[in-house]
């Protein structure tokens, strides 16, 4: 296996990670997938930074830890390196019957091992 597709393999990992609702619910899983400068453009236009999106995140779609609730589910993620150390990845997203087109960046810091949400956006999918 190349190294780009390790790169981009471990990305969509810790996507899926930061969709899952054990995940989402406890702000220390959270806050070990996403970047201190992390920013997010959800599908509802507004602008998250790493602080905002921790503290709301258990109470966000897809957060409830006790798996009683609507799940993520996706679909096509692929993914791309753009230059070493950062992933691009793309997916399709539906949640309680509404879907997103969404685009993450990934970044992993010299010296560290481990991938970081940096940048996110999602944009809804018109119904039929």
């Amino acid at each position: 296996m190349s190294q780009e597709t390790a790169d981009v393999n471990a990305a969509i990992a810790a996507e899926l990670q930061l969709l899952d609702p054990t995940v989402r619910a406890s702000q220390s899983l959270a806050a070990r997938l996403l970047d201190p400068e992390f920013v997010e453009v959800g599908a509802s236009g507004r602008r998250w930074t790493y602080e905002e999106m921790l503290a709301a995140l258990p109470g966000l779609d897809g957060g409830d830890g006790g798996g009683d609730g609507p799940r993520f589910e996706t679909s096509g993620m692929t993914g791309v390196v753009l230059a070493p150390g950062i992933v691009h990845l793309t997916y399709e997203s539906g949640i309680d019957g509404r879907r997103a087109r969404r685009s993450s960046l990934w970044r992993k810091q010299p010296g560290t091992t481990s991938w970081r949400m940096y940048y996110h956006q999602a944009t809804p999918v018109p119904g039929p």
